[in-house]
């Protein structure tokens, strides 16, 4: 099973972006979405920015994963 993760953007140098969720910080790759900013939330898999998305989505997408966390 595969997983991406949503993140928000918090910097870009050329091809690379951190990326955080929460404090957590991480360094990711964004060579596969064009007209990425700074406040955009991504999905992050295997540390490549693969989709952009809206941060309702994102907010969402957490809130599914720390409930199947719980189970």
């Amino acid at each position: 099973m595969c997983l991406a993760f949503p993140l928000k953007i918090v910097s870009i140098d050329g091809k690379q972006a951190v990326a955080e969720l929460k404090g957590v910080q991480k360094t990711i790759r964004i060579d596969f979405i064009k007209d990425i900013r700074i406040d955009d939330y991504v999905l992050v898999h295997a540390g490549f920015a693969i989709e952009k998305i809206d941060k309702n989505i994102s907010i969402e997408t957490w809130g599914l994963l720390k409930e199947m966390d719980n189970v």
